[in-house]
């Protein structure tokens, strides 16, 4: 299969494979319009997508601090005159520790982007669901117990009235999305394994003139295991997905090693991890993570092992099912296996080349045509599936789900945002 295969079923499949000009039928004028909270890298590559994409309009920015804010504006100011646009109107620029309210309080938008750091993710999320606003959340759904159950009541408030996505945008690459779906049709018999692996470089720090110390982790939130969930939670999150979502469940228990070996900056993460996952039918997922050094290729992706044959889903490589029902995608055969290129800004090429913009599209077609998406739930499984592995690392013994559960670990912040006005 390549992407012109792909194109022509994709009717039949029920993706949303369309024209952003043609779009919904919706006109310039009805726009969905977008309120980005968290103008960093992450957050201006996909409130990018969206405009480029959909019939998004992106109308309003906030960010805690002013300068991320005035490159948010410059940045959108670009987009929106590319596109025949308006510039971002100063009434609808907001910065600070409570900028976000102001945000979800806007009569001027209609969905809220969460690309803050993660540990604001579920306190966002509420305050935008609670003024009525459809939601598209980066992950994770909370970096502890104790957010992502607040973030399943959140969901209980939400559903049926407001849509609201998580970022799980590799599941919505065509290439990906094509080789799950036949995994979960039955083309691998029963499944035995998965071998899954995130191998990525360091993060690069993140220096302003005259940061105090609160200051300098929220702009290296990535070097912070209470901002971020660490790099398992964080960054590996998005393989656990695949494994979940390729095996139907959550994993029941896990067993762990990792630690800070190699990295030496300022921080509280860890700089690999070695975790055991086990699933129902007592199938076994073995997952590999790094995070150090700017050397070699970026390599991320899992392999599923079954009766009948192995699926290999790379973020670069080929892309295909060996065995008895042998597949392939054809536009990945000719990529080397390992051999992607890293993003720092999540917009990867090779086989997540489309991720964003078909994720952007489902995401929208649903705000406009009333089938409201509310995918909190499924963010939470995941997110806890993560923080099983996490947990199982820390504390160096095998951890079950039920335990994770009961413990409800909670992450304080540490710090007083008000500094920040």
């Amino acid at each position: 299969m390549n992407r012109r295969e792909f194109l022509a079923g994709s009717a039949a499949s029920g993706l949303l494979l369309v024209k952003s000009s043609t779009a919904f039928g919706y006109e310039a004028n009805s726009a969905v319009r977008l309120g980005l909270l968290g103008c960093g890298n992450r957050g201006t590559a996909v409130a990018t997508s969206f405009a480029e994409n959909t019939t998004v309009r992106v109308v309003a920015l906030a960010d805690i601090f002013p300068d991320n804010l005035a490159r948010g504006e410059a940045a959108f100011n670009n987009v929106n005159a590319k596109l025949g646009q308006g510039r971002i109107a100063k009434g609808l620029q907001f910065h600070g520790a409570r900028a976000y309210e102001a945000l979800a309080g806007s009569k001027e938008i209609d969905m809220v982007q969460i690309s803050t750091p993660p540990w604001f993710h579920v306190e966002h999320l509420q305050a935008a669901v609670a003024a009525g606003k459809h939601v598209y959340c980066e992950k994770p759904v909370g970096i502890d117990v104790e957010q992502s159950k607040r973030a399943l009541e959140i969901a209980k408030r939400a559903d049926g009235k407001v849509s609201i996505d998580v970022g799980f945008q590799v599941r919505n690459a065509p290439p990906i999305a094509a080789v799950m779906s036949k995994v979960q049709g039955g083309a691998l018999g029963k499944i035995a394994a998965i071998a899954a692996n995130y191998n990525a470089p360091a993060s690069t720090e993140k220096v302003h003139a005259g940061a105090g110390k609160d200051e300098y982790r929220l702009r290296n939130w990535l070097w912070d295991r209470a901002l971020s969930g660490d790099i398992l939670v964080e960054q590996n999150i998005h393989i656990i997905d695949l494994c979940n979502l390729a095996l139907g469940s959550h994993p029941l228990k896990a067993k762990a090693t990792g630690g800070r070996s190699v990295i030496s900056h300022a921080g509280d993460c860890w700089d690999h991890y070695e975790v055991i996952y086990t699933y129902p039918n007592d199938v076994r997922v073995s997952f590999s993570s790094t995070q150090f050094g700017n050397y070699g290729a970026f390599d991320a992706g899992l392999h599923v092992f079954g009766a009948n044959g192995k699926a290999d889903a790379p973020y670069a490589g080929p892309v295909r099912i060996e065995g008895e029902h042998a597949w392939s995608w054809k536009d990945s055969e000719t990529q080397p296996a390992g051999g992607g290129t890293f993003a720092a800004n999540g917009a990867f090429s090779d086989n997540l080349a489309l991720a964003d913009r078909e994720k952007d599209r489902s995401f929208i077609e649903s705000i406009t045509s009333g089938k409201f998406h509310n995918q909190i739930a499924a963010g939470v499984e995941t997110a806890m599936s993560c923080m099983l592995g996490r947990m199982a690392g820390y504390t160096g013994r095998e951890v079950t789900w039920e335990e994770l559960m009961a413990h409800g670990e909670s992450y304080g912040l540490g710090m007083d945002l008000r500094q920040f006005g």
